[in-house]
């Protein structure tokens, strides 16, 4: 008999008989009648056995069976008032496919286990529902990101994450033995070659793949291992095109997860709301904002977390919006290629954004005339690898792009405490296991 999904009985399978398997969820014993409740990856329906209505071997079948065992079960669905769903199957076999020890750590409510050791046991951490509605809304995020810069007339592509090309910080470089070969590291970004192939002719490229910093960072927002969607284009005219190619994305994939993830977000109790123009402000004019709320930066400052939180709150409440556009970053604080404006030789064409208070990408206008770049390069103390300046002699046009976090995006979305619920093995500066 073909496998039925928990989820998908229904009341046109009434009186019909069934196959279905997964992972006991619950056990319940009231004397004469034995309870299973059933979860695959669709849901969950009931299993109940009368002892004077099923065979004896299937009734004392039942108490051999363990809690997060495998079981298949065959029997005849009925409707019931009482059961999860409205129906419920009486069994006429049951199969233990792989009885479960006990489990190290509480697979019904995940606040009776801490993080670390939910991450130890990440496999059945992410039996429960609420973990893995976070997963099935994060494989939707990708999903249409993909579906989002291919209509948009982008080519996906893969680039090499062994490279000998880090035009990030070398000090936040993970240094790789190869074969004896000296500085190898693995890519902290894949700007280089987003460039190279911008320029190569195909104007428009993405690439969402492992990114590496070697952050010593402890903080709830920062891994050494993240999922970067990075995107460049070119032919803009400044960095407006690309922020707004950036909202346009924003909107597209939060009206499609509200649209097809409905049941996960009832159940993380999550309302997402889709941006209608997501403010755009300079770091200057966003200081003298913070500085009258009485948080003071100077001319060459980032925004640290408190100021960040401090924008998003400003965002919410002179905008209603839970997003927004900080421009005009100073050079000081961003890479040599970043361009920077005719009239303010401090600043740059760059940008980040910031949602309910929270970075979650950057972004600029790369600097395309070898000369300038070579300068800005000689600004900073950088020497700039041949391979990159060769990029820039044979027609580079202004183009520009961005890295976002998929995991940041998604805690963001989710409004989750820690990025690492939203990944499902992560990596920091204490984590190599699983």
């Amino acid at each position: 008999m073909k496998r039925v999904y928990c989820g998908d009985i229904s009341a046109k399978d009434d009186g019909k008989a069934v196959f279905v398997e997964g992972w006991v969820s619950e056990l319940r014993n009231l004397g004469n009648l034995r309870f299973i409740l059933l979860r695959d990856i669709t849901g969950t329906i009931q299993i109940v056995a009368h002892k004077d209505k099923v065979k004896k071997e299937i009734f004392n079948r039942i108490n051999e069976v363990t809690e997060e065992s495998a079981i298949s079960v065959s029997g005849k669905v009925k409707e019931s008032k009482q059961a999860p769903g409205g129906r419920e199957i009486v069994p006429e076999k049951i199969e233990i496919i792989s009885k479960a020890e006990p489990s190290p750590i509480d697979v019904k409510e995940w606040s009776k286990t801490e993080l670390p050791k939910r991450l130890d046991w990440r496999f059945l951490d992410t039996r429960r529902k609420d973990v893995a509605a976070i997963f099935k809304i994060r494989s939707s995020i990708y999903k249409n990101i993909v579906n989002f810069f291919d209509e948009e007339g982008f080519t996906i592509i893969n680039t090499p994450k062994i490279t000998t090309l880090g035009l990030e910080s070398g000090s936040e470089s993970f240094v790789v033995n190869y074969f004896g070969k000296g500085g190898v590291v693995l890519a902290q970004s894949p700007q280089f070659y987003k460039q190279m192939f911008v320029v190569g002719g195909f104007e428009r490229v993405m690439e969402i793949g492992p990114v590496y910093r070697a952050e010593k960072s402890h903080t709830t927002r920062h891994l050494t291992e993240f999922t970067g969607v990075d995107f460049e284009m070119g032919f803009i005219r400044d960095e407006n095109d690309i922020m707004d190619m950036v909202e346009k994305m924003i909107k597209y994939i939060i009206s499609a997860i509200k649209e097809r993830r409905k049941e996960e977000l009832e159940l993380l109790k999550i309302k997402l709301i889709i941006p209608k123009k997501i403010p755009r402000i300079s770091m200057p004019e966003l200081k003298k904002i913070l500085a009258k709320q009485g948080k003071k930066l100077k001319e060459d400052d980032d925004l640290d977390a408190e100021a960040e939180k401090m924008a998003g709150e400003y965002a919410l409440k002179e905008f209603d919006e839970e997003f927004i556009f900080v421009t005009n970053y100073p050079f000081v604080k961003r890479p040599f290629y970043h361009m920077k404006p005719e009239n303010d030789k401090k600043g740059t064409r760059s940008f980040d954004l910031l949602w309910k208070g929270v970075e979650i990408a950057t972004g600029a206008q790369r600097e395309h005339r070898l000369d300038i770049l070579q300068k800005q390069a000689k600004e900073k103390g950088i020497k700039i690898p041949k391979l990159y300046e060769d990029i820039f002699r044979y027609g580079a046009m202004p183009h520009g792009g961005v890295g976002f976090g998929l995991d940041r995006i998604t805690q963001r979305m989710l409004n989750l405490d820690n990025v690492r619920e939203a990944v499902l093995l992560p990596r920091d500066t204490e984590r190599l296991t699983p």
